[in-house]
């Protein structure tokens, strides 16, 4: 059983073969519908597709004027992309600590703790696809001067107070890499209601050309112009179509998971020192429900997970700290993130996509109870 998994089927093979026969296969008329269509689904007024998520994080900060001599303070629980993002665009990542077990979000208190005079914005991560506490991280940053930047990839189709997560700060970021909510293989979204982030954005993500070949193909444009030293980070018509497919499938399939999530918690939640956090959420927010996480008693993830792959069920780990990475520490001027690295320790990721069957998701609970302490420790059936 995979921590995550695909499901194709005939509609979204009819995409893929439209555009392969169509013969325009670089970015088009797709990837504009695509943008379209996420960019009402986020309710902002821009959506620029590019190659992945860690393009959509480097292009945003970018855009946003992070550079040499800022920091950028993010989460340490948390993809290493996120932190290399900001170290290539020449700003220096700061980490900060996590609430608790119970919110593996960040803690305002300790972003606020970790501003400083250099601090140009803040990349917060909606963990797992749960809204972090995005009002106390506006009314700091509104009060500090700082940029919000929304690292999103766990979170398409989360709600924070009923608005759309991406579209809660200046901008967005979504990665739809193969094991995401809405899944292409490669490929991400940066949203904003910016007009003049939007247009830096667009500029960046092609070379810094004036004109697309689309658009020269189409007889739009006959030249173009370099304004700035961009990237080649375009997004593709075949993943395009690919992600028009699974936009339109994201409500529901966001739903099945939060029903499988919700059995996990029912079955596991409390029993023999497993934990589930995010338990409760506040009226409007909504979780993308991307992954599955519990925490164990101390000193036994290795033995659980040993146990589990027996059985040949895939968990993992989301995520061992940035700032513990070597690359990381050996840059010096650490910061105590007592929190994260005490649940990192003990954070598991079990499997989690929309069509896991119902006998499937039994055998995971049914494992993790037996590898905690046996069978007769499991809460009964109702």
């Amino acid at each position: 059983m995979p921590l995550a998994d695909i499901l194709v089927d005939s509609e979204l093979r009819a995409a893929v073969d439209e555009v392969v026969s169509s013969g325009w296969w670089s970015m088009g008329p797709k990837v504009l519908e695509f943008e379209q269509a996420f960019a009402e689904f986020c309710d902002v007024r821009h959506a620029l597709a590019v190659a992945n998520g860690t393009a959509a994080l480097h292009l945003a900060l970018l855009a946003a004027g992070c550079g040499p001599g800022d920091e950028v303070i993010l989460p340490s629980l948390n993809f290493v992309a996120a932190a290399n993002a900001i170290a290539h665009t020449g700003a220096t990542p700061v980490f900060c600590d996590i609430s608790g077990p119970d919110d593996l979000n960040l803690d305002p208190a300790d972003l606020e703790a970790a501003i400083g005079p250099r601090t140009k914005a803040v990349l917060v991560l909606h963990y797992g696809g749960f809204p972090c506490d995005m009002q106390a991280v506006r009314e700091l940053a509104e009060q500090r001067g700082l940029i919000v930047i929304e690292d999103a990839a766990h979170a398409p189709g989360a709600t924070w107070r009923g608005r759309p997560c991406g579209g809660l700060g200046l901008v967005g970021c979504f990665s739809f890499f193969s094991n995401k909510n809405l899944p292409v293989g490669e490929g991400g979204m940066i949203v904003t209601d910016d007009d003049a982030l939007a247009e830096r954005v667009r500029l960046l993500r092609s070379h810094g050309m004036t004109t697309l070949t689309w658009e020269r193909h189409r007889g739009h444009a006959s030249s173009y112009d370099v304004v700035a030293q961009g990237f080649n980070y375009r997004l593709d018509e075949l993943r395009a179509a690919m992600g028009l497919v699974q936009l339109r499938r994201l409500p529901d399939e966001n739903a099945r998971r939060g029903t499988i999530s919700a059995r996990y918690r029912e079955r596991l939640d409390g029993v023999n020192g497993i934990t589930m956090p995010f338990g409760e959420l506040e009226e409007g927010t909504t979780s993308a429900h991307h992954l599955a996480v519990a925490l164990l008693p101390e000193g036994r993830r290795d033995d659980v997970r040993a146990a589990l792959s027996e059985r040949r069920i895939q968990t993992s780990v989301h995520y061992p700290p940035i700032h513990l990475f070597t690359h990381y520490t050996e840059l010096g001027s650490r910061r105590p993130l007592p929190r994260t690295e005490a649940v990192a320790a003990r954070v598991v990721t079990l499997p989690l996509y929309a069509h896991m069957r119902d006998e499937q998701t039994e055998l995971v609970i049914e494992g993790v109870l037996e590898a905690i302490d046996g069978r007769a420790a499991a809460k009964p059936l109702e």
